[in-house]
């Protein structure tokens, strides 16, 4: 069963084809290829980790944000809030302003928040507009300068309305709390902080507030990726969000980017042997052995990857064990010659795994051009359009041969979410080229490296991993 992206749901409340192989000489695979650029290695810097709360007025979104800005005190956070993107009344406006809906998409400047969130998302700093709500103005010479940060918090009652700003979002949060207890708060707040009487409050509430609940926020909720009963009060809840961001601010940034995207957990061992099987003056031997553990843990992680059914077994002491069993239709398909290095370490995770191959042939691959695969043979098991589908190859580098890999797969009948692509290093733009194009293709890899050079090879990479494995280079 393919794995799917589904919507964490908090609920704290009651506790979520036909076979062919031969020789090709004329399916050629073009895609464009090119030399490393400053737009491309942009999208693998550092992108702050966009969270997005919305909720009904008065539902605890605030709080919220305070709670996860005070134990995400490591990191640099920055608040923004809807509210201070209010259009400002006219004249007009301002003297029928009981009649004038603030809990209306139209009520907002929706083009220059997302201004704002696209500019800090890129690292730099905006001047966010004050909004003064005893008048119903923006103070023309107020601003509030917001910085660049590890993670930014954008919330408000309408926040997911809009789907260009919930695509800015990497994780989006509803806060659900009752109506008459926003009601309460609302009354309170609106008493309070903006000068008004209780039955202006209750006039609006009746009037705006409860039909922009029903119309726009609460459809809303379908987006959330987080739904949090009782807002601020919901401390476990909040913990779990918590440690969730942390472990993606801890991730590689392309991993925030591509949800595909996996990459091994690094330790001082796999530092350790990455970096001799880096060292050019290393022998063959060890280059093979270091190498071999390496993928030996790639390929355990993919596995990880795989659909399982739960399972129970009597122990020999009698007692009843509850496991996993392990998915049965799966195959290993290795991109000739440099996958074939990965065979053996899949073979001796998985019994009798059937194993198939695919030739492709890098044209232009002298560090000139490399922008033109060619298909030259496969071997694949008949079946293979029932199993999911192990890709091997130890370096991703442009992304076009893993490309033409994936494409026959497909038109061979395996679903593209059945396709699970292992390598021990990956180059950012073979990253791109393959994830966009193939999003629900997973990805695994022991690390990425900072870019492609202009002869298309992997920094710091590893050089031709074939030849040093296999004992042919110079």
């Amino acid at each position: 069963m393919p794995e799917q992206t589904t919507a964490i749901d908090y609920v704290m409340e009651a506790a979520s084809g036909p076979h062919f192989s031969g020789l090709h000489i004329d399916n050629r695979f073009i895609s464009s290829s090119r030399s490393p650029s400053s737009s491309l290695l942009a999208d693998s810097i550092k992108q702050p980790f966009v969270i997005g709360v919305s909720g009904g007025s008065a539902s605890g979104k605030t709080t919220v944000c305070d709670m996860i800005i005070q134990q995400l005190h490591d990191h640099r956070v920055v608040l923004v809030s809807q509210d201070s993107f209010y259009r400002g009344l006219s004249a007009e406006e301002s003297e029928r302003v009981h009649e004038y809906n603030f809990d209306h998409p139209d009520a907002f400047d929706t083009e220059q928040m997302l201004e704002c969130i696209e500019k800090l998302k890129q690292g730099n700093s905006v001047q966010l507009p004050i909004y003064d709500f005893k008048n119903h103005r923006r103070c023309s010479e107020s601003f509030r300068q917001v910085n660049a940060s590890d993670v930014i918090i954008l919330e408000g009652i309408l926040v997911f309305h809009d789907q260009r700003v919930r695509d800015l979002m990497n994780m989006k949060i509803f806060v659900d709390t009752d109506a008459d207890v926003r009601l309460a708060r609302r009354i309170r707040r609106d008493t309070v902080e903006r000068g008004r009487d209780v039955n202006s409050v209750l006039e609006q509430y009746a009037k705006f507030v409860k039909p922009a609940f029903d119309d726009f926020v609460l459809p809303s909720k379908k987006y959330a990726d987080v739904i949090i009963p009782r807002g601020g009060d919901n401390h476990v809840a909040v913990d779990l969000i918590v440690q969730h961001i942390q472990t993606k601010l801890g991730q590689h940034d392309l991993c925030k980017i591509y949800p595909n995207i996996y990459v091994i957990q690094s330790t001082f061992q796999i530092r350790g042997m990455h970096t001799l099987i880096r060292d050019k003056d290393i022998s063959k031997h060890d280059f093979v052995f270091y190498s071999d553990r390496l993928i030996r843990l790639v390929v355990e992680h993919g596995l990880g990857h795989l659909p399982f059914a739960e399972m129970q077994v009597v122990t020999p002491t009698g007692s009843v064990y509850s496991g996993v069993d392990f998915c049965k239709k799966l195959c290993g398909v290795s991109i000739v010659r440099s996958g074939e290095s990965m065979e053996n370490a899949l073979r001796a995770c998985c019994k009798g795994i059937k194993i198939g191959k695919i030739l492709i042939h890098r044209d232009g691959d002298n560090g000139k051009q490399a922008n033109i695969s060619l298909l030259i043979y496969e071997k694949l098991p008949k079946d293979i359009s029932e199993r999911h589908v192990l890709l091997l190859d130890p370096v991703l580098a442009t992304g076009n041969s893993a490309n033409q890999a994936i494409e026959l797969l497909i038109q061979k009948g395996v679903p593209e979410s059945y396709i699970i692509f292992l390598n021990l290093i990956s180059a950012p733009e073979g990253i791109h080229c393959v994830s966009k194009r193939f999003p629900s293709v997973k990805i695994v890899t022991s690390e990425i490296d900072v870019a492609l050079n202009d002869e298309y090879r992997v920094i710091p990479g590893l050089g031709e991993f074939g030849d040093r494995y296999f004992g042919t280079d110079d």
